[in-house]
């Protein structure tokens, strides 16, 4: 079984190929962080984690995943800490003998992220200059 799952200060770096054997489809998604959070500018997420329960939340989806659509590896890093417009908190890599089951994992993982694992994200928002009263 060929399962990686890594909680990673800030910003994710450029993606490593997930490397599998017999691959008909190798998926990657990338989440970037969105200029906007509820209509309001923002600079960056800040994410923080439980990070030994996120960790093992996000290890025992990957595995039923893995087991439940015949994946042939299935890679999983989010990010913790400050995280830039533009840049990317989360990706995730399936590799399959075919797309769809592929589909079907990376659709299945991200709903369960999203429930599941202990992440949270703030949004620190452009801030607006103040304008003081002049003597």
């Amino acid at each position: 079984m060929v399962v990686q799952v890594d909680i990673c200060e800030g910003p994710l770096p450029a993606a490593r190929p997930l490397i599998a054997d017999g691959a008909g489809a190798h998926l990657l998604f990338e989440g970037i962080v969105r200029p906007l959070e509820n209509e309001q500018p923002i600079t960056e997420l800040r994410y923080e984690a439980y990070e030994p329960m996120a960790q093992s939340v996000m290890t025992q989806i990957a595995e039923e995943l893995f087991r439940a659509h015949e994946l042939l590896a299935i890679g999983v890093e989010h990010s913790r800490g400050p995280v830039q417009v533009g840049r990317c908190s989360f990706r995730l890599q399936v590799a399959s003998r075919h797309r769809k089951e592929g589909i079907a994992a990376m659709d299945a993982f991200i709903d369960r992220l999203k429930q599941d694992v202990p992440i949270w994200k703030t949004p620190v928002f452009v801030s607006t200059p103040q304008h003081g009263g002049g003597a």
